[in-house]
């Protein structure tokens, strides 16, 4: 007999154990007659080596396994192929911190070579964390396949891409400009800086005309914004929220459109501080209505100066170091009482400076956003430097096409958009990090500055004729090697047999916020080396957020941390919940909901051991298409139906819609419906009528546990397990490796569907009237049909037992009229009626309803001041909005019900 519950603290390490040792995580070998057409495969997202499990992996990972479960359930070759990312910056970061708390070396005192090795040492060590954590999951990955983005394989595959992609005119150096981090003085991606709202200022500063140029400036306006007075100024005022990168002015630009500065266009300034000269060009990158109208423009730190000196031809200055301190290396006319100086200690100069010279017109105080290293939290600094970098905008092309002609397919379509915005739009990709921890640049300099790009040094010395060489210092971005994860995991540049099964991959399941770095460049790599895409859809999960919509942060205290949830409730209701919410863009997480759906293994877990009780075992060669009894006829289509809903829904990549309709059918029509009809059957003296629905039960509940398995493993697993003593021996020792069920159409009985979905719309009406009108749990009222039709009338007669048990009801009879004191309802067009008016106070109920129908409408009042107050709607964030829209529909919803009741109870 099953234990009373589940215990997944036990359970779930042994279960794990015994999928992981029998080897069916392993794709089947493939057929000598199918080759590759039975492959499915998925690579995972690779996480960060020094990362642990948070959220969002668990819902990504679950869904790449229900994925997987279910196509390898289904028959497929199906390789899960896991592994994990060598996370540059991160990784340094740590075992720097690591070396410090230890009081050794640091790492630029022990070189490179003595670090990295401290690194890989760490690795071996630590660097496992999150692979362990997603076994806990129940994660089904092929992890004898397991790869890392700094294997000796993937070294080499990058080595090969990077050379090839220099042949081809892809891969060129050049000086441009970087989000640079002066705490770990590399150039860091797009995705690695945070925008962070900070109290901050522009200062206005009057920068003099030079050459004795003046102009009347408009000082008055009338009501048609028409300028009405002048005064004439020999100076034009600029704004900035940084003065100190004014030593690298080159420029002013005003808009071409603004008849302020029309006359001065060509002109110049001449810069306070240095006594630059400095030109006044016209760029739309000027916005006439804010702040005076001209911007100084900066080339060498600022990315739009960068693009408005490119237009206007001006000059870029460096005026700082990779510490970001201010230097005249390049700009000999900077002032030498400011070199070495912090950037904000010269912003503070500058601006007293300004002030003491008169030249500072205003301060006006802001809050703004300013870039921040997401791993040092310093801010980052525009920086211009030679860097390694990829030609994307050719390299886009190819895919940009293939999602345009559907080679690969978004889930949901609309992230197609994001994915085409970016890559229509695409800049030059920076690859090179100043780092240590990485793929080192395959690139070797002569005492000359020339470039030799090869995968070997051998091939470097060849290629220069014998010269000494010294290798680039530099590594490669991370997502550099993670564009190549789809192919070189699988072995390329070899031929390998699973490149050649594999290649391409079914599903990509990740994030909306990788599109640009990881899922696009995938698509770039994968086209270019392998002339195929590298997988067929892109499956992009939601964000999780906390119940109130709000994006979960350890300052807020409203982490919920997957491993806690493993650990307190299971991995099962958090798959399932991950699952049935995954339909939304933002899922709104709490642990309660996560207690729900335990409660629905629970349900399942209680369920068979109902069917141990009453002895429903299998029985070898029980065929479920000769059952007669009515209930069995109806569950076998049921259960056809809940099949269909499931594998439409993994298999369209609509997880809630797999997880719903699983829901539906175990709770609602095995659980409540077919166990509760199969009682009296149990109980009775029928034994053909017992046998059959015995053995379709225990049929029932083994499809059910099937397709329940790839969403919740580990208690299907259990359950398997458990009753594979009792009843006939079945084909799969484990679940894992079960097939899954193949249930033809001719399973749905319109006859049984119709009988049974009679009795339980019947008994619902019941149960829902007897809630409206407050009927007692112990009362029993009797039931009388009006005149039904002969079918129904029949269908009283066959289930009177059933309707006295499942109504609770005294006695169930048909009339001609409605009784005296009865409330009707309406069930397949035929009235009924419950009588009542002996059973409850008609006077107190009615005025119940009336309050609650009366505290609903208060509700609904102050819900509709809310949304019809604009203000509320314009300032408030978009999930309170739709929460207040939420409650209003549960609040009229609710209030319909109960006006409903009250208007039965005023007929009487």
């Amino acid at each position: 007999m099953l234990d009373k519950t589940f215990d997944p603290k036990s359970a779930e390490p042994r279960l794990y154990a015994r999928w992981e040792d029998s080897g069916l995580f392993a794709p089947r070998a493939a057929a000598a007659t199918d080759g590759a057409a039975d492959a499915y495969s998925i690579v995972i997202p690779p996480p960060n080596v020094t990362g642990s499990l948070h959220i969002g992996h668990a819902l990504n990972n679950t869904l790449q396994d229900i994925l997987t479960r279910y196509h390898r359930m289904k028959g497929k070759a199906v390789l899960w192929l896991p592994g994990t990312d060598h996370a540059g910056i991160a990784t340094q970061m740590v075992v720097e911190r690591q070396l410090a708390a230890a009081g050794e070396p640091g790492r630029r005192d022990m070189g490179r070579d003595a670090f990295v090795d401290k690194v890989w040492e760490w690795k071996g060590q630590s660097g496992g964390t999150i692979v362990r954590q997603l076994r806990r999951l129940g994660a089904s990955c092929d992890w004898s396949r397991e790869r890392f983005t700094l294997d000796e394989g993937l070294n080499a595959a990058v080595r090969k891409v990077f050379v090839q992609l220099h042949k081809d005119g892809l891969i060129y150096r050049d000086k441009r400009l970087v989000n640079w981090d002066p705490h770990f003085q590399t150039a860091i991606s797009d995705l690695e800086v945070e925008q962070k709202e900070v109290d901050g200022a522009y200062w206005h500063f009057a920068y003099p005309l030079a050459d004795g140029v003046t102009y009347e400036h408009p000082v008055a306006f009338d009501d048609e914004g028409k300028a009405t007075a002048f005064e004439t100024r020999d100076y034009i005022v600029v704004a900035t929220t940084r003065p100190e990168t004014m030593l690298g002015d080159t420029g002013v630009a005003v808009h071409p459109t603004d008849d302020r500065y029309a006359g001065l266009v060509g002109q110049f300034v001449t810069l306070p501080i240095t006594g630059r000269r400095i030109p006044i060009v016209a760029d739309e990158y000027a916005d006439p209505t804010k702040g005076s109208g001209a911007v100084k423009i900066t080339p060498a730190h600022d990315f739009n100066d960068f693009g408005v000196g490119k237009r206007a031809g001006l000059a870029t200055l460096n005026v700082m170091d990779s510490l970001a301190r201010i230097t005249a290396a390049d700009t000999p006319d900077v002032p030498a009482e400011y070199e070495g100086m912090d950037r904000f200690a010269a912003r503070k100069a500058i601006v007293a400076r300004a002030e003491e010279e008169g030249w500072l017109k205003e301060i006006e105080k802001t809050k703004h956003a300013v870039p921040h290293g997401d791993r040092s939290g310093v801010v980052i600094e525009p920086w211009l430097t030679d860097q390694w970098y990829v030609d994307a905008h050719t390299l886009a092309q190819p895919a940009i096409k293939a999602v345009e002609q559907g080679d690969t397919t978004f889930e949901p379509a609309s992230y197609s958009k994001v994915y085409f915005e970016w890559l229509r739009n695409i800049e030059p990709w920076c690859i090179s990090r100043q780092l240590w921890w990485g793929h080192r640049i395959p690139a070797w300099y002569d005492a000359d500055g020339n470039i030799y790009v090869a995968e070997t040094e051998e091939e470097a010395i060849a290629q220069s004729g014998g010269k000494a060489l010294t290798q680039d210092e530099d590594v490669l971005d991370t997502w550099f090697s993670s564009a190549l994860w789809p192919f070189s995991t699988m072995g390329w540049p070899e031929k390998t047999e699973d490149l050649q099964r594999f290649y391409p991959t079914g599903d990509l399941v990740t994030a909306a916020d990788i599109i640009f770095f990881w899922v696009a460049r995938m698509m770039m790599m994968g086209l270019h080396f392998m002339d195929e895409v590298p997988f067929k859809r892109v499956v992009i999960n939601g964000l999780v957020l906390d119940e109130k919509g709000q994006k979960m942060s350890k300052s807020k205290g409203n982490v919920i941390d997957p491993l806690d949830i493993i650990d307190e409730l299971g991995a099962d209701p958090l798959r399932f919940t991950m699952a049935i919410l995954s339909g939304t863009r933002r899922i709104k997480l709490s642990k309660q909901r996560i207690e729900g759906y335990r409660n629905f293994g629970t349900k399942l877990w209680n369920a068979a051991r109902f069917t141990q009780m009453n002895e429903a075992q299998r029985v070898e060669g029980f065929d479920p298409s000769t059952v007669r009894q009515s209930i069995n006829r109806w569950i076998r289509g049921e259960l056809a139906r809940a099949e269909r809903q499931v594998a439409d829904g993994i298999e369209g990549g609509r997880f809630d819609d797999a997880a719903s309709a699983l829901y539906k059918f175990v709770w609602n029509v095995f659980c409540d419906w077919y166990l509760e009809l199969a009682k009296p059957v149990f109980q009775g003296a029928d034994e053909a009528a017992r046998a059959e629905t015995r053995a379709m039960t225990a049929w029932t509940l083994d499809q059910t546990l099937k397709l329940m398995h790839p969403v919740m493993p580990f208690i299907t697993e259990e359950l398997w397990d458990k009753l594979a003593e009792e009843g006939a021996p079945r084909d799969e020792a484990m679940l894992l490796g079960a097939a899954w069920p193949q249930l033809p159409d001719s399973f749905i009985d319109p006859a049984a569907d119709a009988e049974i979905g009679w009795l339980v719309d019947l008994v619902t009406e019941v149960r829902q009237l007897r809630a409206e009108m407050n009927v007692p749990p112990s009362a029993k009222p009797p039931l009388t049909f009006v005149s039904p039709s002969a079918e129904n009338a029949r269908l009283i007669e066959l289930h009177r037992p059933l309707i006295l048990t499942l109504a609770r009801v005294s006695e169930v009879s048909i009339a001609d009229a409605l009784p005296t004191g009865a409330v009707s309802l309406v069930v397949s067009g035929d009235t009924a009626a419950l009588s009542l008016a002996d059973i409850i106070d008609l006077t107190a109920e009615k005025a119940r309803l009336v309050k609650e129908i009366a505290a609903f409408d208060s509700d609904i009042g102050h819900v509709n001041k809310k949304l019809g107050n604009p203000n509320f709607v314009a300032r408030a964030a978009p999930e309170v909005v739709e929460e207040q829209h939420e409650k209003l529909a549960e609040a009229e919803a609710g209030k319909a019900r109960l006006e409903a009741a009250l208007k039965r109870l005023e007929a009487l």
